[in-house]
C-alpha cells in the first residue's frame, strides 16, 4: 500500500487521485469517480469532493493509498 502526505486536515478525493499519480487532471478524476471506479475505505464513492482524512484509504485500479498527515 502506498501513502500520500497532506499538510491540511483533509484532502478532496479528486485532489488525492492526482497527488497519488492515478490521474493527470481534475477532469480525469471526475470521470473515474463518477463512473464508480474509486473506493474509499472499501466502499465505492462517486463524490469527487469527498473529504479524506488521516487514516482514510482510497483505491483505484487495484492500488490502495493511505492518507497521512505531515
Amino acid at each position: 500500500m502506498d501513502n500520500i502526505t497532506i499538510r491540511d486536515d483533509f484532502i478532496k478525493l479528486g485532489q488525492a487521485l492526482k497527488l497519488a499519480g492515478f490521474v493527470s487532471s481534475g477532469i480525469e478524476a471526475k470521470i473515474v469517480v463518477q463512473d464508480g471506479e474509486v473506493k474509499v475505505n472499501g466502499e465505492t464513492d462517486t463524490r469527487r469532493g469527498r473529504k479524506l482524512y488521516t487514516g482514510d484509504i482510497f483505491e483505484y485500479n487495484g492500488q490502495q493509498v493511505m492518507v497521512n498527515k505531515a
